[in-house]
């Protein structure tokens, strides 16, 4: 195995821009396989509960059901459970609700919750 220095060495030795752009790209490719591996997969179907880092502050703790990803897959809707569609109608203030859930609904759908902002509670079997 080659070591740190060695690898060094010898990008300093490339001369050309494909060769060098060849070894960004694998450096880059092997990057994300490691973060993903550190982070857990946000899929629809899975349940979660949103921390503490959210703003507004009214939607910390509400739990639910991952819906569909942004484009960019950073971004998920959340299906919250009645509970959570509860405790974030009573946590609005009632002149002026920024969540507009109607009267009576069991549910109620969030938009463009970041994914750093979404604990999973199951686990990958369990969806």
């Amino acid at each position: 195995m080659l070591t740190t220095t060695e690898i060094r060495d010898h990008i300093r030795d490339l001369s050309d821009t494909g060769s060098l752009l060849a070894v960004q790209e694998a450096a880059t490719q092997r990057l994300l396989q490691l973060d993903a591996a550190q982070r857990p997969v946000i899929t629809p179907g899975r349940t979660c509960q949103i921390n503490d880092r959210i703003r507004p502050a009214c939607l910390r703790g509400l739990t639910g059901t991952v819906q569909q990803p942004n484009r960019t897959g950073s971004r998920f809707d959340i299906y919250l459970d009645e509970d959570a569609t509860d405790r974030l109608r009573a946590r609005q203030a009632p002149a002026n609700p920024r969540f507009k859930i109607p009267t009576g609904a069991k549910h109620y759908r969030l938009s463009k919750v970041p994914g750093g902002c979404i604990e999973l509670t199951d686990t990958p079997s369990d969806s």
